[in-house]
């Protein structure tokens, strides 16, 4: 176990780091775990909360820039360079406006955490309770790593793509990538993109109770 920087003992966390560097307040580590533990509805997946998180690091260093921001444009620009139905111009045009702003955009984007980095955070860090996964929760697990590797073969074949057709060695316009992983379950012949798959529970096959 690592101590943090302060010489307690506590384990060294990225997002408690990032929360005062980004100067987000005192009480976002307890609105985090608030939204992690509440019952129902109200509860937030780890997902989520590293989205919610990511896109307050957004807004933080656009506040820091001095960019005034209109109502709905945090969450879209934070789409715009995270969803991979973006196409590779959108992001290229969300980065640029970023950087006009005055943001780091590479150092913003290396900071953005994943809901391992949250968990973590909540379970060591802060000492939460950390309850078994619900079924839902395993699956948002699962579909988050499947994205995850989605987002990296897109980011590694845009960028070949991109170097090869500025060096003129492929003739190739504004493009838009597309990276899928599709399921045909042979035994009743639908076929779902495998997040969808996971979303919905299943395929059309009937399962016992």
């Amino acid at each position: 176990m690592t101590e943090d920087a302060s010489g307690g003992g506590r384990t060294s966390s990225k997002v408690a780091r990032l929360i005062e560097e980004y100067d987000l307040g005192d009480t976002f580590g307890d609105e985090l775990e608030r939204r992690w533990t509440a019952d129902g509805d109200e509860r937030e997946s780890l997902r989520d909360l590293a989205d919610r998180f990511n896109r307050r690091l957004l807004e933080a260093a656009l506040l820091s820039a001095g960019a005034s921001t209109v109502d709905g444009e945090i969450d879209n620009l934070y789409r715009l360079l995270t969803a991979d139905d973006v196409s590779s111009g959108m992001r290229t045009e969300a980065r640029a406006r970023l950087e006009r702003e005055g943001v780091d955009v590479d150092g913003l984007e290396s900071d953005f955490v994943t809901y391992q980095a949250i968990r973590s955070y909540l379970t060591e860090y802060r000492d939460a309770e950390y309850e078994r996964p619900s079924d839902s929760e395993q699956i948002e697990s699962v579909v988050d790593t499947i994205q995850r590797l989605r987002s990296r073969l897109r980011s590694i074949t845009e960028g070949s793509l991109e170097r090869l057709r500025s060096t003129d060695r492929l003739a190739l316009g504004t493009f838009r990538l597309f990276v899928d992983v599709d399921v045909l379950c042979e035994d009743c012949g639908a076929q779902y993109g495998v997040v969808e798959l996971l979303e919905r529970g299943g395929c059309d096959c009937e399962r016992d109770d």
